[in-house]
């Protein structure tokens, strides 16, 4: 299974799904620490060339992929990319399902307002807290999104291909 997070940036409420899905975060909905949220993998430290790459992040413990990327404002970036992937998999007789799963509501203002001021602007010192506050208000709700996502992949739906928008998550 691939599993796909994805949001307008890509950089902050994805890594903080991936990290959680990858368990390099406590599996809990516990607020984590400055420290945390500033240590995970790509977190804050996205550039525009890095808009829609696909990146990964790790292999889970069931040996499933986890990849984010950050598609902007373009909402047809997701449905091209279900397109593509049920296309390769029909050619190519690939035996993989793949969840794309929207971690957009779940980003509070401050996260939007702090990813503005530093990946836009370039005022970290700005910015930064504006992210981290963000972060730390909406942890938990993303943790349980990636409970749910997990739970959706496991499941038994047929579909070779599902976009999760999430819109329950919404803060």
């Amino acid at each position: 299974m691939i599993y796909i997070y994805n949001d307008f940036a890509g950089t902050h409420s994805t890594a903080l799904a991936a990290a959680y899905h990858l368990k390099q975060l406590p599996q809990s909905e516990r607020k984590l620490t400055t420290e945390e949220i500033l240590n995970v993998k790509f977190f804050n430290q996205l550039t525009n060339k890095d808009f829609g790459k696909l990146l990964f992040h790790g292999t889970d413990e069931n040996g499933n992929s986890v990849y984010t990327i950050g598609r902007k404002r373009n909402k047809l970036v997701v449905p091209s990319l279900k397109e593509i992937s049920l296309l390769l998999i029909e050619k190519f007789h690939i035996n993989e399902k793949i969840i794309f799963s929207n971690t957009s509501p779940t980003v509070p203002l401050s996260m939007s307002f702090g990813g503005l001021f530093s990946r836009k602007l370039h005022i970290d010192f700005i910015g930064v807290p504006l992210l981290v506050t963000g972060a730390k208000q909406s942890c938990d709700t993303i943790y349980r999104l990636v409970q749910n996502t997990i739970e959706v992949g496991n499941s038994s739906f047929n579909e070779k291909v599902i976009i999760l928008e999430n819109e329950v998550y919404k803060v």
